[in-house]
């Protein structure tokens, strides 16, 4: 199996993540016996971890594990022992064996895990020694294991990394001052077409330079006019990538933060969500909360996405962002950082379904992944083609499948803005004619590539499976126009990148580096689309309007501008420039892509629009589920209309299970006693009446 990050990074970046492919078939899990064990036995391959199974048990078998003490809330805790007399036989010949749950325990949404089937997976390890796929084969022959699978390993194939934006660049290439001084070079923002000017003084000819049309954006200055505030803090996206640079200073203030870790001790687990100091997000790849960005083959990716999305406006720095706010503290959406790549090693794909986990069970409500495996339409001299259909990528992929249906049927909530969670991909960069998995399965958004005048980027996958397109830069189409190593940055994505710039290769690089780099690919493309749908949410949420996921999602297509009269003729690029320099540059044919680049191009200010005219129901102040002795803070504001102008009280039938105050404005829930009891806020004569459920977190169970 080929996983791949989707963007190219200016001077032709392209990651390449390669894992095997693994088949196998999916089965009832509720049926002891109902498959042979072929069937849940996946082949063997060359990537996989050795000494490391994931195993979903049969249903009947859980109680059993979890009395064996694998089942302790907040804590992960593997076990010398399964309780499953069948599977500890087995792995008592291998000798010296662990198993633990794949997803640790929270409390809070242990209910919604268990009703998804996520506390049948389990971890098995044991020693190296012993052949992966003879214990898995010897697992399969079991009517308690319904499923064996390999933990394959991810890998990049190379190392490349973006090129950043020098302080000398900068002042050769901005044109304007003051804040964020880099927006006049973000055309995929607001396109005027000036920067075809530019172009023209690079060529050096009298020539009419046409490479970016007017209107080529996602719209974004008419959506900040309509809702200037620009995003609101309690809509999070949860970055999958590489991790974030979370003190970078276009970045830190619009960080997801963990407040029980933030003020509690250091390696604890203060929250007892499962993770330690996850304070931002967390490092599933390092297994800590420490977000990495200075590994010497990291490649910026994950910080680039995530200033796209989210990078502060109006703060006299860098960039902007689609949904970075207004430079108010209480503006803009948050950035969760899910690390599963880390320099040459990646992680596993049991890092990567944590992480969604994780992300849904933490707030995140948009989910960007700018990466995938290679579509099943790429050319096979220079790909591996993979899945085809949905069908096909659910049965070999049963557990990635799991962990995204579990953040789109439960992220959000029912009283909320929304109900379930947005799931947005890359569609891929093999310039195939069907989007890549898992993007282009039913249930999520697949993000194509556009140039900056219209036209499909070159790279971009297109066709079968691809929802929208969103502006995604394309250098090799405006690859005559630069110099040196920098032709064609000017076409490409300009956004955040690390600081690992400034301790491995600004000594290289002429003058200072500013923070900021170029990249490409439809890894740019899809957090454009990642932070169109925070902004909308956000503006969704300010109106006190509560969707369900799929509504939304509709409403994203609804409102995409239509760019088919733009996929006519020929566009020419340069895939062979090295080789064959730019007299003798490839074509294109446009008309291949009418029809195949989804709803159309991404349109931020149509769907604010769309969000006015929409008939859903008011947001409601929200149930609440609280621990023992937990204490939890809900914003009233957005609950009640004019809310931010109006004073609140509160209070609860009953105060010995739970306190219910208004403090700062905050509706404050303290739990007192395990129980349910009816609570109320009130705004002069509007009142709003919610339950309060409090739960025990002791003890070895899940409570």
């Amino acid at each position: 199996m080929t996983i791949q990050m989707k963007n190219k990074s200016y001077g032709i970046f392209s990651l390449l993540l390669a894992v095997t492919l693994v088949a196998s078939c999916s089965v009832d899990e509720s049926v002891i016996g109902g498959s042979t064990s072929e069937e849940r036995l996946p082949q063997v391959s060359a990537d996989v971890v050795s000494g490391e199974l994931l195993v979903r048990f049969d249903s009947r078998v859980s109680g059993i594990l979890e009395s064996s003490g694998l089942v302790k809330s907040g804590v992960r805790s593997p076990m010398t022992r399964s309780g499953v007399l069948s599977v500890d036989e087995i792995l008592d010949i291998v000798g010296g064996y662990e198993i633990e749950r794949v997803f640790p325990i929270d409390s809070r949404t242990e209910d919604k895990a268990r009703e998804a089937g996520l506390h049948l997976w389990y971890v098995v390890r044991f020693s190296d020694e012993h052949s992966v796929a003879k214990v898995a084969a010897d697992l399969a022959k079991l009517g308690e294991v319904s499923r064996v699978d390999f933990n394959r390993t991810i890998k990049r194939a190379d190392n490349q990394k973006a090129i950043p934006l020098t302080m000398d660049m900068l002042n050769s290439l901005a044109s304007g001052a003051g804040n964020d001084p880099l927006y006049p070079l973000q055309w995929y923002l607001n396109n005027d077409a000036s920067l075809n000017s530019h172009l023209k003084a690079l060529d050096g000819t009298s020539s009419p330079v046409i490479k970016f049309r007017d209107g080529a954006d996602i719209r974004a200055e008419g959506a900040w006019t309509k809702y200037p505030k620009g995003g609101h803090p309690s809509i999070i996206v949860a970055v999958i990538d590489e991790g974030v640079d979370v003190n970078h200073p276009d970045l830190k203030a619009s960080m997801w933060v963990n407040p029980a870790e933030r003020d509690g001790a250091a390696y604890k687990d203060d929250d007892m969500n499962g993770y330690e100091d996850d304070i931002h997000g967390y490092n599933f790849v390092k297994n800590n909360g420490k977000i990495t960005v200075n590994d010497r083959n990291d490649s910026g990716h994950g910080t680039h996405v995530a200033g796209t999305i989210a990078a502060r406006n109006g703060n006299d720095t860098g960039i902007k962002s689609i949904a970075g706010g207004d430079g108010s503290e209480d503006s803009g959406v948050r950035i969760m950082s899910c690390q599963i790549f880390s320099g040459m090693y990646a992680g596993t794909v049991l890092d990567e379904v944590r992480a969604i986990k994780y992300a849904a069970d933490n707030g995140a409500v948009v989910l960007q992944c700018s990466w995938g495996y290679i579509s099943s339409e790429a050319n096979p001299y220079d790909w591996t083609p993979q899945f085809a259909d949905d069908d096909q990528w659910a049965t070999y992929n049963p557990l990635e499948k799991q962990a995204l249906d579990y953040f789109v049927h439960t992220a959000g909530s029912p009283d909320g803005v929304i109900d379930g969670g947005i799931v947005v991909y890359a569609a891929g960069n093999e310039s195939a004619s069907a989007s890549s998995y898992p993007g282009a399965y039913k249930d999520f958004i697949a993000v194509a590539a556009i140039a900056g005048d219209y036209t499909p980027a070159v790279y971009s996958n297109y066709g079968r499976g691809t929802t929208i397109s969103a502006p995604g830069g394309d250098q090799d189409y405006y690859f005559e126009f630069g110099e040196g190593a920098n032709m064609g940055a000017v076409g490409c994505i300009l956004s955040t990148l690390p600081a690992w710039c400034t301790e491995s290769e600004v000594g290289t690089l002429p003058g200072d580096f500013s923070g900021y780099g170029y990249m490409e690919g439809t890894s740019m493309a899809c957090p454009q689309v990642s932070g169109v749908v925070a902004l909308g949410l956000s503006y969704a949420l300010e109106q006190r309007k509560h969707f369900k996921a799929q509504e939304f999602i509709e409403l994203l297509y609804d409102s995409a501008t239509d760019i088919e009269e733009y996929f006519v003729g020929e566009k020419l690029w340069y895939k062979y420039v090295t080789d064959l320099g730019t007299n003798h540059p490839s074509i294109i044919n446009l008309d291949a892509y009418g029809k195949k680049m989804g709803a159309g191009l991404v349109n931020a200010e149509a769907l604010l629009a769309r969000i006015d005219g929409s008939d859903v129901p008011a947001m409601v102040f929200p149930n609440v589920r609280i621990a023992l002795n937990a204490k939890r803070e809900i914003d009233p504001s957005v609950y009640f209309e004019n809310g931010r102008t109006l004073t609140y009280t509160s209070g609860s039938d009953d105060p010995e299970i739970a306190e219910v105050t208004v403090v700062d404005g905050m509706v404050v829930i303290e739990a007192k006693g395990k129980g349910q009891t009816m609570a109320y806020v009130r705004a002069g004569d509007a009142v709003q009446n919610f339950v309060v459920t409090v739960n025990s977190n002791s003890g070895n169970g899940w409570l």
